[in-house]
């Protein structure tokens, strides 16, 4: 029996799965968003918020901790530097799940767009 065995397989092996979950986390953060299947975002949602946890807190063993997933020292930087100041604050759901209307063409899976919450704004300056 799987009695709280939390997370959904998706057909691939625990180190596939690892894998594919560092690929996308390092693509979320830098690029703000990704279009992905459904059921891969809802569990994305797991690793990046937990990321952005770590950036939150801000000791050196937070950053070794995001290090193990990132595997690289720019990104953990952006991270703690840039994208965990933004979430100050908030209890949580740093990260947004969008379903999109139109399944992907080959095999008819449902599509969504999962992006992090609170955007950066671009500054204008004052005239």
């Amino acid at each position: 029996m799987r009695h709280k065995k939390g997370g959904v397989k998706l057909g691939r092996t625990s180190s596939h799965r690892k894998a594919m979950f560092r690929n996308m986390a390092r693509s979320l953060l830098t690029y703000g968003h990704i279009k992905t299947t459904e059921a891969k975002a809802k569990e994305l949602r797991k690793v990046a918020d937990g990321l952005v946890t770590l950036g939150l807190r801000g000791d050196l063993h937070a950053r070794r901790l995001a290090y193990k997933v990132l595997e690289n020292h720019q990104l953990v930087k952006k991270l703690f530097d840039e994208i965990a100041p933004r979430f100050v604050g908030a209890g949580g759901g740093y990260t947004r799940v969008f379903k999109l209307s139109i399944p992907r063409v080959g095999d008819c899976a449902s599509m969504a767009v999962i992006e992090l919450t609170r955007q950066e704004v671009a500054v204008t300056p004052e005239a």
